[in-house]
């Protein structure tokens, strides 16, 4: 029989899945399906909860000397609040060894750490190139201790003399640089004075170098117009070396101090000045010191 007002019902025949161009996906349990929807909509979150699960299973043994399961607790949520410090990443010690002429307030500057200086945040390149740059670093080695420690192990500079300058005495390498104030423990080092002087003290302590006998009772080395050098001793005799033909001097000098015993006797200025010619000064004493 016709129906009359209703479409006629069409009918379609499937096929079986093995014919079908798309394979059929595995449903797998159905317990996991809310798992991959969580997944799917909160990623971030749940990658910062392992994170922050981790980093608190590391710090473990510290989290149970802290009060247990309670501390550990807080520590995970100063982790989620980003508060690193509060959960025990701030740097709390600094190790800091090598160091003599350095200060160790100055190193502590140059590594510029705050309270809220974190371990993970702070750039061990950059703190070692500030520390570097210190006048008596000559190297510095920087290792973070996680979680909360730094070992800052410091070579300094040799200091190859000291120098005098407007009443500040200074200690200086072998290219002149200043290192650090000088202080008794380096009155052994030899002693330069005035302008220029810092820069060319490494030549002139060189050259006496080969002349051993002229540096005993030598107290100073005094830089004359940034062009030649006096050496001073301490009897108060005064030897004036040339500007140009100094090695030639030096020879000199010693030469007459060998055969005559020159500076151990009562002279009060030796003037090498003009090349091949020795001029000396006997010392002026007043009658009642002669007496």
């Amino acid at each position: 029989m016709q129906q009359i007002g209703r479409k006629p019902l069409l009918t379609a025949t499937v096929a079986p899945a093995q014919y079908l161009p798309v394979p059929t996906r595995f449903a797998g349990p159905r317990a996991l399906v809310p798992v991959s929807r969580a997944w799917v909509l909160h990623r971030k979150l749940i990658v910062r909860l392992l994170v922050a699960l981790a980093l608190a299973m590391v710090l473990g043994g510290a989290f149970h000397m802290r009060g247990g399961i309670i501390s550990a607790t807080q520590t995970v949520g100063d982790l989620f609040a980003g508060r690193f410090a509060a959960a025990g990443f701030g740097i709390s010690e600094i190790a800091i060894s090598g160091q003599a002429l350095t200060r160790e307030r100055e190193v502590l500057e140059a590594l510029a750490i705050t309270p809220d200086t974190t371990i993970f945040e702070f750039d061990a390149q950059a703190a070692r190139d500030r520390v570097a740059e210190l006048p008596a670093v000559a190297e510095v080695s920087l290792r973070k201790v996680y979680p909360d420690r730094l070992i800052v192990e410091v070579t300094e500079v040799v200091p190859v003399a000291r120098w005098r300058i407007d009443g500040v005495t200074f200690l200086i390498d072998g290219a002149g640089n200043q290192i650090a104030e000088a202080s008794f423990a380096d009155d052994s080092l030899p002693l330069v004075i005035g302008d220029g002087a810092a820069d060319d003290a490494m030549v002139m302590i060189q050259a006496l170098g080969r002349h051993a006998s002229l540096e005993v009772g030598l107290v100073a080395l005094s830089r004359i117009a940034d062009r030649r050098w006096d050496m001073i001793y301490d009897t108060g005799l005064r030897v004036r070396l040339p500007e140009a033909g100094m090695a030639q001097a030096l020879q000199q000098l010693e030469a007459q101090h060998t055969a005559h015993q020159l500076l151990n006797r009562d002279v009060q200025l030796i003037d090498l000045r003009a090349p091949g010619v020795m001029a000396i000064r006997p010392t002026v004493r007043d009658e009642e010191d002669g007496a």
